[in-house]
């Protein structure tokens, strides 16, 4: 590989750059010019920098010239071939479809893959901040361009992830981000004690039976709705998390094998469900909470029909700043998402056994909740756990170990 400086003439205005001339993996000759400072570098330090890279790349067999490397356009389509290949759900493939055609194709389609760098990925998510892409969106964005690089990187059409390498970097500020995320509280993020009896004293009606369960299961929606009728001992008290339901309607599998779960149920919810198996609507697959056809109860009306309107006739209310005609404030509902009812089992679930609760360790909770890591239960529900009195516990030790003694 060699580094010379060139001269050349367009339109008779000279111009001068540095060339680099190196063989590839294959044996064959590349040529790559550098005419123009970038980034506070001048042409030479840039064909220097690429010299002893692609030196390198060559010599571990990754190289991928510039001419052989495509846009993220095209290697957008084969990410969507790959995951169509893989079978993954329906949602995912919409979601990475839009991903790419609303949002990355539009502002970087044309860009070649082996122009991605860290600083690259930055300025990208500057242009869809500033196309009004909220922070939420950015990051689900810049995920799956990370993945569009993985994919290329395994069919040898780019030798970085640039995406991949910023996150390594920003492991520090990721701790701080979790640190400085603000914990669940009682009474905003999950009802209290009192608000769930108010719930269960207001249940009533066709939404009885979900609202019970999923208070006391910790179930998510789309794991409530896929329930059947098999998955319910109800000799044993048992229901076992075995499918979930995506957002068009079709059931599959959990998205991690700690979704398949065994929940032990309440008496009391053992009885609300013989009753409700008396009344519940025939379905074709046997499911315990179909619509009144028969078929899978979409997550809106659980919400708009059952959780809703139970939240405000329990008085579990909140004005939302609105008036009426008569000049009163308008109520809705105090908790808007089925999650709170799935975040406060996950409380009863480590409160104290004399407050009513069932005192499980982070590690049952995680089985309960149906959580991929321990990592996860502790990063949203660390909160929740009692404070131990350590001041109490360290007498506690003392005197067990050395019996009551006083002064030192």
């Amino acid at each position: 590989m060699s580094v010379r400086k060139r001269t050349w003439t367009t339109k008779g205005i000279e111009h001068t750059g540095w060339q680099v001339d190196y063989l590839d993996q294959n044996g064959v000759r590349r040529r790559k010019l550098f005419s123009k400072a970038v980034g506070g570098k001048t042409a030479r330090d840039q064909a220097r920098d690429f010299d002893k890279r692609a030196g390198a790349e060559v010599l571990d067999g990754t190289h991928v010239p510039d001419s052989e490397t495509i846009t993220i356009a095209e290697a957008g389509k084969l990410w969507l071939k790959s995951g169509a290949a893989a079978n993954l759900e329906r949602s995912t493939l919409d979601q990475r479809d839009q991903h790419l055609r609303l949002h990355i194709g539009p502002l970087a389609g044309t860009t070649k893959l082996n122009k991605i760098t860290t600083p690259w990925v930055r300025s990208f998510q500057d242009d869809l901040r500033e196309s009004g892409r909220s922070t939420a969106m950015i990051k689900r964005i810049t995920v799956s361009l990370g993945s569009i690089l993985a994919d290329a990187q395994g069919r040898g059409l780019v030798v970085r992830n640039a995406v991949h390498e910023m996150s390594r970097a920003r492991s520090g500020s990721k701790a701080q981000e979790k640190r400085s995320k603000a914990k669940l509280q009682v009474g905003i993020d999950l009802p209290s004690n009192d608000e769930v009896r108010a719930i269960l004293a207001a249940t009533t009606g066709r939404y009885r039976a979900a609202i019970v369960t999923l208070l006391f299961t910790g179930l998510r929606s789309s794991e409530l709705r896929a329930l059947f009728w098999e998955d319910v001992d109800l000799k044993k008290a048992l229901v076992t998390v075995r499918r979930r339901v995506d957002r068009y309607g079709e059931i599959g599998m959990p998205k991690s094998e700690a979704g398949q779960r065994t929940i032990p149920l309440l008496p009391m919810v053992v009885n609300v469900l013989r009753e409700w198996k008396l009344a519940c609507p025939k379905s074709e697959l046997g499911l315990v909470f179909p619509t009144s056809a028969g078929t899978v109860e979409p997550h809106q009306n659980l919400l708009q029909r059952g959780w809703m309107p139970t939240l405000l006739a329990a008085g579990v209310s909140a004005p939302n700043g609105k008036v009426d005609e008569k000049g009163e404030p308008i109520l809705v509902a105090k908790y808007s998402g089925l999650h709170a009812a799935r975040h406060w089992f996950a409380s009863w679930c480590a409160n104290r056994k004399e407050e009513g609760g069932l005192e499980l360790s982070p590690k049952q909770l995680q089985t309960r909740m149906g959580h991929s890591s321990i990592q996860v239960t502790y990063d949203t529900y660390a909160s929740l756990f009692p404070i131990v009195d350590e001041a109490a516990a360290m007498e506690a030790a003392q005197s067990a170990l050395l019996g009551r003694t006083s002064g030192t």
